[in-house]
């Protein structure tokens, strides 16, 4: 909640060696680590959403946590304020740690005011908020507007501890900061530890509405309107200009709805639609705590404008009358800035095909429950649990309402359609997708691990693709591209560092993910060929896909939209010295996706279209396999003598099999060798000279 001063000290003082006291008869083991992950802080939940100490929900009732029947003077301290109390918690920072700058951007803080009790501290920690710096001092009762950057530094010796209190106040307590602001000097009242006494106090049980009202949707962007406008009046029209038509509507359907369940999907589509009109405006505008005024809007508008925990009502069973619209969808995975958008853009032109026009992270993360932000920010990934039924459904319509074709018309109504999806945080969510699209197909783009991480820096400098500009226990520079399990452990590394580990993350779990699929539900394209060599690559794509292309493709393909330079395969060399320092972590996860660009999965058959008639397309009967063919994989045997032999001369051997398009790599392992079989389009020629080999193919040389 914003306040006039960044802070203000309240007319209060508390014992504090009695809390203090309290606190350390209290088993170390209830601690906690602090909710964001910042390192050195800790936390012992007093007040808890439905009192359990390990949900560090900002959503749901309020209810105390068996830690706080220990501590009775805390209780008393929590029932002088006089107001109803919030989440609630003691939080302790190590000595010579800290809390990174950062916002308290949710909407649970907009509303209410954060009370400070400091405990046990030290003279020299500081507390900057707003551009000022003071010392909270044991003893003292502290209102902190932490709507303004803030940040904690404890220097000392010793650890600090604070009773934290989150309140949306009430009369008496608001004359209280009223009279405090007015005269610091004044007499300041004593809360006595009394204990015997057995005081009460309110605590909130409803912090999330159902579905906002119009009304506080206006008042709130008034107020983030108020606040940019002096800095940026530019970005403020821009900003109202594209919401007016939300405003408007939500204001219609409420008219309509209230907050009824019948109108819940409608006020799902109109946060969607909101959210991707936002979309070409995220960090461009900044408001003067330094958070990105699209993210704020996101924050204290479009997620909370609809309970999370509300489920759209259970559609009835689906039968062969009842399929969804959306079948054999296309999904392009790839980890970030690997030529997905280039991918992406070229095959939305082939006729039959559907999309939203662009990435899809915010329409997914629109779904309840699948923000990270409402999962305690673990990272972007999803499972195949988090396909409920009703988040399935509610996906299938968002794709449904938004889907265009190439000229920009919709599916044909009641119709079954192919949806194209590409997000680069899909990476992180293939067992959600495949689970919400039963028969859908991954495109793995595969492209050398050198230029993608390249770009990814080049990318995270531009400052153009931030997605998290205000992650909480982050800090500089803002978190950009996908948010990938472990991101707390890179705070501080060098940025070479993070962006390594953020591909060595996607890449891991992606190829997990995929392996863990039946082969024929995937297959990989490659971004050399996509640039080098479009009309073969797309032609062969479009062919195992099942798809028509009437498109001739005669030349370079134009640069995708996100692209911030024209490709180059020797770009990445400008990064070299630090991609040297990572390459020992990348390369184990480096050569298996290699493995697995060399070796893709077998090719599957075309499948129909199913409508509530039958198949709406015939299978071609000569293009399905043919029982009598061999499927067995490929095995190899070998005489005993030839490991000891290829032991011998210290060798491996090189065999190219034109007519199965396979190179057979083989060396020795022990008595045994060791094979491994690779595919490559009619293999045969190959040269060897220092560390290079050179294999020559159907479609040219590979080294």
């Amino acid at each position: 909640m914003r306040l006039d001063k960044p802070v203000i000290q309240l007319l209060l003082r508390v014992d504090a060696e009695a809390l203090a006291r309290e606190i350390e008869a209290v088993d170390e083991t209830s601690w906690r680590p602090h909710p964001d992950g910042m390192p050195g802080n800790s936390a012992l939940p007093l007040l808890a959403a439905r009192g359990d100490p390990t949900d560090d929900a900002i959503r749901g009732p309020m209810q105390p946590t068996p830690w706080l029947a220990q501590l009775p003077y805390t209780r008393q301290v929590l029932a002088a304020l006089g107001t109803v109390i919030g989440r609630s918690r003691l939080m302790r920072i190590d000595r010579e740690a800290e809390v990174t700058p950062h916002v308290d951007a949710a909407h649970y803080w907009w509303e209410r005011v954060r009370v400070h009790v400091p405990v046990i501290t030290d003279p020299s920690v500081r507390f900057e908020v707003g551009g000022a710096t003071v010392h909270l001092a044991a003893g003292e009762v502290w209102a902190v507007d932490t709507w303004r950057r803030h940040r904690v530094m404890n220097p000392g010796l010793r650890s600090r501890i604070h009773l934290v209190i989150d309140t949306v106040g009430s009369p008496s307590f608001w004359e209280l900061v009223a009279r405090s602001a007015a005269s610091p000097e004044g007499h300041a009242r004593f809360i006595p530890n009394r204990l015997e006494a057995d005081l009460d106090y309110p605590t909130e049980t409803v912090n999330q509405p159902r579905v906002m009202t119009p009304w506080e949707i206006r008042l709130t962007l008034n107020a983030i309107d108020a606040e940019l406008r002096p800095l940026d009046a530019e970005g403020a029209d821009e900003l109202a200009t594209a919401l007016d038509g939300f405003g408007r509507a939500w204001r219609g359907s409420w008219a309509r709805f209230g907050d009824g369940p019948e109108g819940w999907s409608t006020f799902e589509g109109l946060r969607a639609a909101a959210d991707r009109a936002l979309l070409g405006l995220a960090g461009r505008h900044v408001l003067g705590n330094g958070l990105d005024a699209v993210e704020a809007v996101r924050s204290l508008v479009l997620r909370p404008a609809l309970d999370p925990d509300l489920r759209t009502p259970t559609p009835a069973p689906r039968s062969r009358h009842n399929v969804r619209r959306i079948q054999r969808p296309v999904i392009i995975v790839s980890p970030p800035r690997s030529g997905s958008s280039l991918l992406f853009e070229t095959l939305a032109r082939a006729p039959g095909l559907h999309s939203i026009g662009g990435e899809s992270h915010q329409l997914i993360e629109s779904i309840p429950g699948l923000d990270p932000a409402q999962r305690g920010w673990p990272s972007n990934r999803l499972e195949a649990v988090d396909a409920t039924e009703g988040a399935a459904d509610h996906l299938h319509h968002l794709f449904e309402i938004n889907a265009r074709d190439r000229d920009g018309g919709r599916p044909p109504n009641g119709q079954p359609f192919r949806l194209l999806e590409k997000a680069p945080k899909n990476a992180l969510r293939v067992p959600f997708l495949a689970e919400a699209f039963p028969d859908a197909t991954f495109v793995y783009l595969y492209r050398d691990p050198r230029e993608t991480i390249s770009s990814m820096l080049d990318a995270w400098r531009s400052g153009r693709f931030v997605t998290y500009p205000d992650l909480p226990g982050w800090g500089e520079p803002p978190w950009s591209l996908l948010l990938t399990p472990g991101w707390r452990e890179q705070r501080n590394a060098p940025l070479a560092q993070v962006v390594a580990q953020q591909w060595i993350e996607a890449t891991r779990a992606l190829l997990d993910d995929l392996e863990a699929l039946p082969p024929d539900r995937w297959c990989v394209a490659s971004y050399d060929r996509l640039v080098t060599q479009p009309a073969d690559e797309i032609s062969k794509l479009c062919e195992h896909l099942g798809l028509a292309w009437d498109i001739e493709l005669d030349g370079d393909l134009p640069d995708s939209r996100h692209t911030l330079e024209s490709p180059h395969p020797d770009k990445w060399r400008r990064n070299a010295e630090e991609l040297d320092t990572v390459w020992s972590a990348v390369q184990p996860v480096a050569k298996r996706a290699h493995a697995v660009f060399a070796d893709p999965p077998r090719v599957r058959p075309v499948t129909p279209l199913l409508t509530a008639d039958g198949p709406a397309i015939r299978l071609d009967e000569a293009s399905a396999p043919d029982p009598s063919t061999d499927r067995r994989p490929l095995r190899s045997v070998h005489t005993k003598s030839l490991a000891g032999l290829l032991s011998e001369l210290g060798a491996s051997l090189l065999v190219s099999t034109y007519q199965s398009g396979r190179l057979i790599v083989v060396r020795p392992d022990g008595d045994r060798v060791n094979t491994h079989f690779r595919s490559f389009p009619s293999p045969v020629g190959m040269a060897v000279a220092d560390d290079l080999a050179a294999l020559g193919t159907a479609q040219g040389v590979w080294v």
